[in-house]
């Protein structure tokens, strides 16, 4: 027990130790406030400066020293900025050695920045930017870069900003405490767990540890391992990928078609071994010579198990972890680990647990006999589960093997064999007999009955989808509405698509073709006018002076789905926006190709894009700092925000209603209606 503690305890001393030693040395920290004189306002940016550290001026000092702070504002900022930034604090001059002696301006104490602005017609704006700065300790340079945001309000006394940017980690969100930080993605963690790609794995974790741990000391060890695979490599392997290859790349890896074609292998093989066909076992010569280190021969199964888990997760991981992504991508490291660690950390608890629970079962129980049926029972779910990666797959290449009502035919197949077995009517091979009553004869115990009847119920439930049902409860594990074949006509009028035509404006054209079959089924069943063209949303959004809502999505999201079906679903959200908004959808994971002339090369992305989808998630990721699904943004005809902040996964109808509500208020102020 001691030799699993100590190298996990010694990991979260180093994690910690490196972490929290890096943001205290930190030398400067900065606040930012709003000023009101008269009709003009200032956006004061205050520097204090660590005893012993140099901060350099905005003052240009040449070629020769390019060590002086600059202040970038975004381009939706530079329109509304007023004369040049002014610089205020008690400056020193010093010839720098380093420099060829180049004369070079700095502070040790403070220093404030100010910089006025133009406010339009509106009550509000958001300004955004960055600080890039150089600071001397010492005889060590160090460079650093900082985000910060702050909404001007119109006739507003001074304010200090005491919030953070939509959901990215910049602003005040990264000089608060790394506490902080690990706390909320902790709490991140926590709410992954609810998500069906993370739920999903639980049956196999389950599954894969019951054959592993053979008793408790071993299952212990086996916990442990575990938890150590999944938040080393959620925190390093999550942290390298995204620094070398891009804040969308672990996102991109879980919508692959290629590694869902290998998600599909792993749970359908895993399925097939736990229903007795074979048992799944490294070669003898590879367990002895792995056995002979250290008795690691149990570690590099888990760490793969683990590894599965992660990159699995990585489909479902909610705007916490894909604004963590877009930060380190931006070269601000330390806040992104601290979060990807807290977040790990809460989704490595709840699966030691699950690691312990069959070491727990083979205390209580010997092979066969009830433990089997557990075996099996969860060899069933994972069949079931290996159809949902192999339809990702399917969706992605357009093969249409798996469309809606195959899948379903074969769920209902799966679950109802599932059902006959929990009644003892199936057998396989290392299964016992039904136990025996006083008579002498089999009898089935209640337990067994209760899962046969939730797992028949199921069935039924699933039947209607065979003819259109919506199936709201498993909407998000289904493939798209549209790619099945028989689909019931709308009715009592709420069908009705032509709100939009009438008014004279387009039908929607660009990317219909491709991306229709993928609309939602709540879009369908209640004529919800959508595009999938940015420019051509727009356009429409000006000519019926509506807010555009931006929906990124992706064919392969289940948060979105879960989305759709809970809270798009409902009429109160249904009526706003097909009355008071133009919708777009745009798909972040499509394959679609840009013509050449439109390819461009993203820095935000790190990559060349060359698709619809990754155009999508460029203009996500450099506009509004997330790469996760879903996202919604509202913006009025100059493609401003009418909120300040985006509107990610949150299955909550009235906080989505007033969402909408105050969308809709700020944009008949923005137009005097």
């Amino acid at each position: 027990m001691f030799r699993i503690l100590k190298p996990l305890t010694a990991f979260c001393l180093f994690f910690f130790l490196f972490a929290f030693s890096h943001a205290q040395n930190k030398p400067v920290t900065f606040s930012i406030q709003q000023e009101n004189k008269g009709n003009e306002y200032v956006i004061k940016i205050k520097a204090s400066i660590a005893s012993g550290s140099k901060l350099y001026s905005v003052k240009d000092f040449g070629e020769a020293a390019p060590i002086n702070t600059q202040i970038s504002f975004d381009s939706a900022a530079k329109k509304l900025l007023k004369d040049s930034l002014t610089e205020n604090g008690t400056a020193q001059t010093e010839k720098d050695v380093t420099f060829n002696n180049t004369p070079v301006t700095f502070f040790s104490d403070s220093v404030e920045w100010q910089q006025k602005i133009v406010l339009s017609t509106t009550d509000s704006v958001v300004v955004k930017g960055t600080i890039a700065y150089f600071v001397k300790t010492g005889e060590d340079y160090n460079n650093f870069e900082e985000p910060f945001k702050i909404t001007i309000v119109k006739d507003a006394n001074t304010t200090t900003v005491t919030d953070s940017d939509d959901g990215s980690l910049s602003g005040n969100l990264k000089n608060r405490s790394l506490f902080w930080i690990f706390i909320a993605a902790f709490g991140g963690g926590l709410l992954a767990l609810l998500t069906p790609c993370v739920f999903s794995m639980i049956p196999v974790t389950v599954s894969f540890f019951t054959k592993r741990s053979k008793n408790r000391q071993e299952g212990i060890k086996n916990a442990f391992y575990y938890s150590l695979s999944i938040i080393l490599i959620f925190t390093l392997l999550g942290f390298l990928i995204t620094l070398i290859f891009g804040p969308a790349a672990l996102n991109k890896l879980a919508t692959n078609w290629i590694a869902n074609l290998v998600f599909f292998a792993l749970f359908l093989l895993f399925g097939i071994s736990f229903l007795g066909a074979f048992e799944i076992a490294l070669p003898s010569s590879w367990t002895n010579k792995a056995s002979a280190k250290s008795g690691t021969g149990n570690f590099w199964g888990i760490f793969f198990m683990a590894l599965t888990l992660v990159l699995v997760s990585f489909s479902c991981t909610g705007p916490i972890i894909g604004n963590l992504l877009v930060l380190a991508s931006k070269g601000s490291f330390v806040g992104p680990m601290v979060g990807m660690f807290g977040f790990s950390l809460a989704l490595a608890l709840p699966f030691s647990l699950f690691a312990l629970f069959p070491g727990m079962l083979n205390k209580i129980g010997k092979a066969g006999g009830w433990l089997n049926a557990v075996k099996v029972t969860l060899g069933f779910l994972e069949l079931a589960l290996a159809l949902k990666f192999l339809s990702n797959a399917d969706l992605v290449k357009g093969w249409r093997l798996l469309d809606r009502e195959i899948f379903l035919a074969l769920w209902i197949a799966i679950f109802l064999m599932l059902g006959v077995y929990l009644l003892g009517k199936l057998k396989f091979h290392h299964d016992d007999e039904l136990p025996k009553n006083d008579f002498g004869l089999p009898y089935l115990t209640v337990t067994r009955l209760f899962f046969a009847i939730t797992t028949f119920s199921f069935v039924v439930y699933m039947i209607p989808g065979m003819w259109g049902a919506p199936l709201n409860g498993i909407s998000a594990f289904l493939p798209p509405y549209g790619t099945q074949d028989f689909l019931p006509s709308s009715g009592g009028g709420s069908g009705d698509t032509t709100a939009h035509y009438t008014a004279g404006t387009n039908q929607p054209s660009k990317y219909v073709k491709e991306l229709g079959p993928y609309e939602p089924e709540v879009v369908r069943r209640y004529g919800l006018v959508t595009y999938f063209d940015y420019d051509e949303a727009l356009a429409a959004s000006r000519q019926l002076k509506k807010p555009l809502m931006l929906d990124f999505t992706g064919i392969n999201c289940i948060n979105c789905r879960k989305m759709e079906a809970q809270v798009w679903s409902s009429p109160e959200v249904m009526q706003r926006l097909k009355e008071n908004f133009v919708v777009v959808s745009l798909y972040t994971d499509v394959r679609i190709s840009l013509p050449e002339n439109e390819e461009f090369d993203s820095k935000e992305l790190d990559e060349h894009v060359n698709t619809v989808g990754e155009k999508f998630m460029h203009l996500q990721a450099s506009r509004y700092g997330s790469v996760s699904q879903p996202f919604y943004i509202f913006l009025d005809g100059d493609e401003k925000k009418l909120a300040p902040d985006g509107y990610g996964f949150d299955p909550s109808v009235q906080k989505f209603v007033r969402h909408l509500d105050n969308v809709v208020a700020e944009y008949k102020k923005r137009n005097g209606n």
